[in-house]
């Protein structure tokens, strides 16, 4: 599904990443770790180019992403993002922020196949009947799609056990309520894999284990998924290939049995033993 070749990433003279290559399929569960600084989440902004690489390539579903000439916006709607500290719209409703994004899109689709048969029909005027083109099939309004829209939210929302929260505002939520409402934010445009940037490090730890349980949900329904993070049981027990980055390069990467139980790299040997 992805494949990167050789990633690059400078801010100014400041070289953060130093020629990444990894290769990611459907359905893999890949955690990405290692010490601050080291580039993990320059790493992650750039799989979606929030971060434009200075460098390499990032094929994604065959199209290289990382490519100027391509219209980003229209991969971004397969690849979701969680952060760290949610970036829920705190002046919109929960169902508000989950429906956002599906709305806007799917809106957007109506408003540019009007704009396509605009075009179809001033063209028609000045062909003969026989060369005449048909109109785009539009079978779907405004309203039809806000109502189906608001329904898979509030099924979402149902899912993790929030549905009574529906309308409320983000700030009337506890911080691991906001994650999981961020991540089926992520889920309620279905995308093919879902970045997640740290996403139970600004946390309390008594709220970290609901958020890892969602993810440990999604992992299991098949959902690929790229996770910064610092939570080492987890990647133990979720992850199928681990990662692990120093000074924007990666030193070394492998299944969670190899990777924790045997690792090979001095490096890593040494974060390890601080942090387990």
């Amino acid at each position: 599904m992805i494949d990167v070749i050789n990633l690059e990433k400078h801010f100014g003279e400041m070289q953060v990443l130093r020629g990444i290559n990894v290769k990611i399929d459907k359905g893999d569960i890949v955690v990405v770790i290692g010490p601050s600084g080291s580039g993990k989440s320059t790493f992650l902004r750039c799989l979606n180019c929030m971060e434009d690489p200075t460098g390499g390539q990032i094929i994604f579903n065959g199209v290289d992403i990382a490519d100027m000439k391509v219209d980003i916006n229209v991969h971004r709607r397969h690849m979701g993002m969680v952060f760290q500290h949610f970036n829920l719209f705190n002046n919109k409703t929960v169902i508000e922020n989950i429906m956002l994004a599906p709305m806007y899109l799917q809106c957007q689709d109506i408003r540019r196949d009007k704009r396509k048969n605009l075009g179809i029909r001033i063209s028609n005027l000045f062909r003969k009947e026989a060369e005449k083109k048909d109109l785009l099939p539009i079978t779907t309004t405004k309203t039809e799609i806000s109502k189906k829209v608001r329904e898979e939210a509030l099924a979402l929302l149902k899912r993790i056990g929030l549905e009574d929260k529906a309308d409320v505002y983000p700030s009337t939520l506890s911080g691991g309520q906001k994650q999981r409402v961020a991540i089926v934010r992520s889920l309620a445009m279905n995308p093919d894999v879902i970045l997640f940037d740290e996403p139970t490090s600004a946390l309390d730890p008594e709220m970290v284990g609901e958020v890892l349980d969602l993810m440990k949900s999604l992992a299991k329904d098949g959902m690929t998924m790229i996770i910064v993070t610092h939570e080492m049981g987890f990647a133990r027990e979720v992850a199928n290939k681990v990662i692990f980055i120093d000074e924007g390069q990666i030193l070394e990467s492998g299944s969670p049995e190899e990777f924790f139980g045997n690792p090979k790299n001095p490096r890593l040997k040494e974060f390890l033993s601080k942090v387990l």
